[in-house]
């Protein structure tokens, strides 16, 4: 690395980029019906898959068996998330709003961060993590990612981009 690359300052996310609370609240309502209406297929693929090998028990069984109910749910939220935020760095919901999970330097994180990040949305009451002066919850902070306004970032990037380059003729 050449002394140059060294020098070169890093773009950093700032507040000024963050989501709002509703778009926020926005995205888990929207991923929440998304992931609601991946259960029902599951549910419908195991429901008839257990019609076609003869067992006749299986929704009554199932309506009694939480801990597959909460398994399958995990498993559902897990998947959702990873896929998403992994392969694209957005969910449905983010699409809809606009919005994007990004590392401190505005990257897409890699796939270790967003496996914590999906992790993290398992503690419970991280939805209640959000109500601090922040506005980050666990699954943000304890992953050191941020959800952030797409076109402000993109925007920010490019401006930050373009003074490092006059800088560097200058």
């Amino acid at each position: 690395m050449t002394t140059q690359e060294n020098n070169k300052k890093q773009f950093k996310v700032s507040a000024d980029i963050f989501a709002s609370l509703s778009q926020r609240f926005l995205n888990l309502l929207i991923d929440t019906l998304m992931q609601l209406i991946l259960f029902f297929i599951v549910l419908v693929f195991m429901a008839a898959n257990a019609q076609a090998s003869g067992d006749k028990t299986f929704i009554a069984n199932f309506e009694k068996n939480t801990i597959l109910q909460y398994s399958i749910t995990i498993a559902i939220a897990l998947f959702y998330y990873n896929f998403f935020e992994i392969v694209l760095a957005r969910t449905v919901g983010k699409y809809f709003t606009q919005t994007i999970v990004v590392d401190e330097n505005g990257e897409k994180p890699n796939s270790e961060t967003i496996l914590v990040r999906s992790l993290c949305r398992l503690i419970p009451f991280n939805a209640l993590s959000f109500l601090g002066i922040s506005g980050r919850g666990w699954h943000d902070t304890i992953s050191k990612t941020y959800v952030v306004n797409k076109k402000a970032l993109d925007e920010k990037k490019r401006l930050f981009d373009a003074l490092e380059q006059n800088g560097k003729e200058a």
